[in-house]
């Protein structure tokens, strides 16, 4: 087959989120608006404006990870870990059986430099260290997330790991898109895990004015697109997705949520303005790859960040990318549920688009009840909306400048 006329599907989804760790609670609190949003427990914010975030409660490494592993790993390869596992599992396939040679794994790195730093000192002090243990150590490191995973699926597969800022999410999914599509793999698992809940970048975000500075309300703190926002709130946790080329995962009778059309990404400085469109690029990339009018896209799972310049630079390259179709697109912002994960945010949003598309509804943008008069685009407000979603977008951007997105697309397979 040629490479260029290779499809590529999603058949397994995992998910470590802070409302909920399998996917029928994960997107029964999204359709309801449920925010696993909560003053934050695990630093001190006392003296400092913003204490809301949402928090993975409940999650044991030991559940998911082996003994040398659980105690030793960054909390974010530990979330991808799990995710992975879940992905693997709701995919139904066994790696053990894929050729080494047509597996790929790729995975964000996302973790906190003192995260890791930390992993490294716990380690240093120990005396009669093994092969087990010294895997950990490495495992540890920036770099190591994709091993890590292949280890611990038990299995030998290219392992690529990814760091490019606030895109690094996405571009893990774009990556394992292409060794598919390009004929260098037949499946492959791919995602990130984030653990931005660190003293270290709160105190940047919140000197900033990045973070939402609700103190009442926790569920009520982020807004995106609305006249009162204030920023966003930091989430963590992790998700992987298990993607095939069509005829293998047809094949093999795989459940199949979704397929890849394209990805896009650009690149805008960080000092730019809203009417630069920093976003417009990567839509526009990707649209034209994915060869979709603009027209025919259904449902966008928007960055929403509900800060005052980046909602409406969003909203401004959506106009532009989508032409008079853009009053009609139904758009939402999903983060005042889940929490923003930083990198890793692109993989679960991703998610959130397959499952819009399998489940034939659009999650709701919450408290979204006095909107931005110039943020006038159908943000789906407050409640879920019932849809036959066939086509959908994830548009993610960061503060470093990075916009990536990908296009996702029901498959008829009968």
């Amino acid at each position: 087959m040629e490479s260029w006329n290779r499809r590529v599907v999603i058949t397994g989804i995992g998910v470590i989120a802070p409302n909920g760790f399998n996917l029928d609670t994960f997107w029964a609190h999204l359709r309801t608006g449920q925010s696993a949003a909560s003053f934050v427990s695990r630093i001190d914010t006392s003296g400092l404006p913003s204490k809301v975030a949402c928090q993975l409660r409940g999650f044991n490494p030991a559940d998911y990870l082996a003994p040398a592993l659980a105690n030793s790993t960054p909390p974010a390869t530990q979330y991808g870990i799990a995710a992975a596992r879940l992905a693997t599992r709701d995919a139904a396939i066994d790696l053990s059986r894929v050729s080494p040679d047509r597996i790929g794994i790729v995975a964000g790195s996302t973790p906190g430099r003192g995260q890791q730093d930390q992993s490294v000192e716990e380690f240093s002090g120990r005396e009669g260290r093994n092969n087990g243990t010294l895997r950990a150590l490495l495992n540890a490191q920036a770099g190591g997330s994709a091993a890590a995973i292949a280890h611990e699926l038990g299995i030998s597969a290219h392992t690529q790991t990814l760091l490019t800022g606030a895109s690094t999410g996405t571009e893990t999914i774009a990556q394992a898109f292409s060794l598919i599509r390009d004929d260098d793999a037949d499946v492959a698992v791919a995602g990130a895990g984030g653990a931005p809940i660190t003293a270290g970048l709160w105190g940047i975000l919140c000197a900033s004015h990045h973070l939402s500075r609700e103190t009442e309300e926790p569920a009520r703190a982020m807004k995106p697109f609305a006249g009162n926002r204030d920023g966003f709130i930091l989430g963590e946790g992790a998700a992987f997705l298990v993607i095939e080329e069509l005829s293998f995962a047809l094949n093999r009778g795989a459940p199949i949520y979704a397929e890849i059309l394209a990805h896009g990404r650009s690149f805008d400085g960080a000092n730019g303005t809203p009417e630069d469109l920093p976003q417009f690029g990567s839509l526009e990339k990707a649209l034209h790859r994915a060869k979709v009018h603009p027209g025919k896209v259904d449902y966008l799972n928007a960055n929403g960040t509900a800060t005052a310049k980046n909602d409406l630079a969003e909203t401004l390259a959506i106009k532009k990318a989508f032409g008079s179709h853009a009053e009609r697109l139904q758009i939402s912002s999903t983060k005042p549920v889940t929490g923003h994960w930083a990198g890793a945010a692109g993989p679960v949003e991703t998610v959130i688009c397959a499952l819009a598309i399998k489940n034939r509804a659009i999650p709701p943008t919450i408290n979204l009840h006095t909107p931005d008069l110039e943020c006038n685009l159908d943000f789906v407000p407050l409640r879920e909306r019932r849809y036959p979603v066939e086509v959908a977008v994830n548009l993610n951007a960061g503060l470093d400048g990075s916009n990536a997105c990908l296009i996702l697309r029901r498959v008829n397979t009968k």
